[in-house]
C-alpha cells in the first residue's frame, strides 16, 4: 500500500504532506467557514452540514490537489473514518431542539450519526465504494492499517482515511489517501503525519 498525500486541517492551520499551506488567521468562531470562502469552492450545501461534514469536505478540497480520484472507478475508493466523540455535539443540540423548544428539528437530525460525512464524501464524488465509521478513544495508526488491509482484501483500489473530531474541545481533521500499490505505509509514518512531524 502506498501513501499519496496526507492533509490535516486544525485552527492554527492547513498541512499538505506536513507541510504549512496556510496558516488559519481567522475568527475563532468562524474558522471554519471562513476556510470554506477561501477555498473558492462552491458548494451550497456546505452551509447546512455539521462541522464533522464540513472538516472532512475541507479535508478533501485541500487533498484532492494531490491526488487523481479520476483513475478509479466509482466503486473502487473506500473510506474509512473515525473520532473519539461521534457525533455528539450535533446530538445535543438535536435534544434541545425537543426537549426545551417541543419542536425536533429533522436538518440536525440527520447529522446525528457521524457517518453522515462519509455520505456528504461520496454523494460530492459520486463514490459507491464501501465505507465506514469507528468511535476510538484516539488516533490510532496500527487500527488505521489493518483497516486499509482488509478493505483492499474485499476489492478496494484506493482508500480515502481519516480522524475527524468536532467538539466542545477540539476541531480537527486530518485526512489520508492509499493506493493499493507497491509501498510501505508504517504506523510511525502514519503517526508522524497525524503529528505534523
Amino acid at each position: 500500500m502506498k501513501l499519496i498525500a496526507s492533509c490535516k486541517i486544525n485552527k492554527t492551520g492547513v498541512y499538505l504532506n506536513s507541510q504549512l499551506i496556510s496558516r488559519n488567521d481567522l475568527s475563532e468562531s468562524n474558522w471554519i467557514t471562513e476556510l470554506y470562502y477561501d477555498s473558492n469552492k462552491e458548494y451550497p450545501k456546505f452551509h447546512k452540514m455539521d462541522n464533522l461534514a464540513k472538516l472532512a469536505f475541507l479535508g478533501f478540497l485541500f487533498l484532492e490537489k494531490k491526488i487523481n480520484i479520476n483513475n478509479y472507478k466509482d466503486d473502487e475508493i473506500s473510506l474509512i473514518f473515525s473520532n473519539a466523540s461521534s457525533s455528539k455535539t450535533n446530538d445535543l443540540k438535536y435534544i434541545n431542539t425537543y426537549t426545551n423548544k417541543g419542536n425536533p428539528s429533522p436538518s440536525l437530525f440527520v447529522y446525528t450519526l457521524p457517518n453522515i460525512l462519509t455520505g456528504e464524501l461520496a454523494i460530492l464524488n459520486k463514490w459507491y465504494g464501501e465505507n465506514i465509521f469507528f468511535i476510538q478513544q484516539k488516533f490510532d495508526p496500527k487500527f488505521y492499517i489493518e483497516q486499509i488491509k482488509f478493505y483492499f482484501s474485499k476489492g478496494a483500489k484506493a482508500i480515502l482515511a481519516g480522524w475527524v473530531e468536532s467538539n466542545d474541545k477540539n476541531e480537527e481533521c486530518f485526512l489520508f489517501f492509499i493506493e493499493k500499490k507497491e509501498g510501505k505505509l508504517t504506523i510511525e509514518k502514519l503517526n508522524k503525519l497525524y503529528q505534523n512531524e
